[in-house]
């Protein structure tokens, strides 16, 4: 691993990189990448089973507390998922990693409708959980590996618009189908993986690694040469060697509970004021509208910021949304403060979620992103519980906490985040196959 010293370096001259904009990336962007692009928005659009799962199990008549005992087993497979899928893509590639993740869930999503045993039943949940978040670290992985560098935030910000036009879009397309049968849920999620796991077959790239694209071969069109990979022997714990990617992780951690709240604290906060749940329903909407319309377009700009910059007023921007909210749960301030922290998603969320393939070795970037996006999920579940019960304690103060508790997450991923090193293939690689 570079030394610290060379690590911490910026771009050697961030005026010319990533300057182009969303039409011309798009356009330089490799066909495989747009390829996964497009399986990533269309399994994202069929994610029912998270939001459907209580109401599924509860309509065939499980309790309450079983369904929700389902529930937190599917997020903590997630979890385990995320951190299986990079172990296994720097092992396998990120194409075998997706045929795996897709055929199987599909699989074990129609298998739902029919195992009526119910510690079956929470078997087969945990086991969808698992095998349906192991594309995500191949995902990010196999975008670092054919996107250039001064490309890939902006490449990482088309991803989450996927992301994020498919998860807003799946709560309506499965109310439609509900009405007419549950069934149609699971079914139609096995559908769309099945879709994903075709165009991994078909699109995806077969060698375990590719090369780093350059920006002058992304003009032209010419795919990146795949190069053979010497086995992998080391596991997670080769991330001890980068002490700085953990104190990362810890601040990204905290980030995450933070962040959390906005489904967990702030609807109770609303209800308790006297506010209609409507309010809550706006908070949701205006985030998701300005995320989904703004956050590639801001990209444009924020990419050409140093890293840090941009994590500092990401992190920040966090801390002060919520500090807002520890004013007064009024309307004047229900919306500043959801702004605020809304800006805080558009200008790092691609640059932070693009920061593992940074500087992460070519070998190691699976477990990476994998364990970046354990900490998502691992704080996405803890994040509600320890809120709700601060909630519990001490009230609308609660969010004063968070807010500091963001604070220290700012100053923390300060410290560990660095520049971005040269991105090379794996140490001492074989001979360059053809490209195919």
């Amino acid at each position: 691993m570079s030394s610290e010293a060379t690590a911490d370096k910026e771009p050697a001259d961030p005026a010319t990189a990533g300057q182009l904009g969303v039409r011309d990336t798009w356009r330089q962007t490799p066909r495989p990448a747009r390829a996964l692009l497009a399986g990533v928005f269309v399994n994202r659009l069929a994610g029912f089973l998270q939001i459907f799962l209580v109401l599924f199990l509860t309509d065939r008549g499980y309790s309450a507390g079983q369904a929700g005992l389902a529930l937190g087993l599917y997020g903590a497979g997630s979890v385990v998922g995320t951190f299986a899928g990079g172990w296994l893509n720097d092992r396998l590639s990120a194409r075998t990693v997706t045929l795996i993740s897709m055929m199987g869930s599909a699989v074990l999503l129609a298998s739902i409708l029919y195992a009526g045993y119910y510690p079956l039943l929470l078997l087969v949940v945990l086991a969808v959980g698992v095998v349906a978040q192991l594309y995500r670290p191949a995902a990010q992985a196999m975008i670092t590996d054919l996107t250039p560098t001064e490309r890939l935030i902006m490449v990482t910000a088309m991803y989450r618009l996927c992301l994020n036009l498919g998860t807003t879009a799946a709560p309506l397309l499965g109310v439609a189908l509900a009405s007419v049968s549950y069934d149609l849920l699971f079914w139609g999620e096995a559908l769309a993986a099945l879709t994903y796991g075709l165009i991994a077959l078909v699109a995806l790239p077969r060698a375990p690694r590719v090369a780093p694209v350059t920006p002058a071969a992304a003009a032209a069109g010419q795919p990146a040469e795949p190069v053979a990979q010497p086995p992998v022997r080391a596991g997670y714990l080769a991330l001890l060697n980068d002490w700085r990617y953990l104190v990362f992780l810890v601040a990204f951690l905290l980030l995450c509970v933070v962040y959390s709240q906005y489904t967990a604290a702030l609807p109770l906060a609303i209800v308790d004021s006297g506010l209609s749940t409507w309010w809550y329903g706006a908070v949701v909407t205006i985030n998701a509208f300005i995320v989904v319309t703004c956050e590639v377009l801001a990209t444009r700009w924020v990419q050409t910021w140093p890293l840090r910059l941009t994590q500092l007023s990401g992190f920040a921007l966090l801390a002060l949304g919520y500090g807002i909210y520890a004013i007064d749960i009024a309307p004047l301030f229900l919306i500043l403060g959801t702004l605020v922290w809304t800006l805080s998603e558009i200008v790092g969320a691609p640059t932070v979620y693009a920061y593992p393939g940074l500087i992460a070795p070519a070998h190691l970037r699976g477990r990476y992103f994998g364990a970046m996006q354990s900490m998502f999920g691992l704080g996405s579940t803890l994040g509600p519980i320890l809120g709700i019960a601060l909630y519990a304690q001490v009230g609308q103060q609660m969010f004063m906490w968070t807010a500091l508790v963001a604070v220290l997450a700012t100053v923390i991923g300060r410290v560990g985040m660095r520049g971005p090193q040269r991105r090379d293939p794996a140490p001492e690689p074989a001979a360059s196959q053809p490209s195919g």
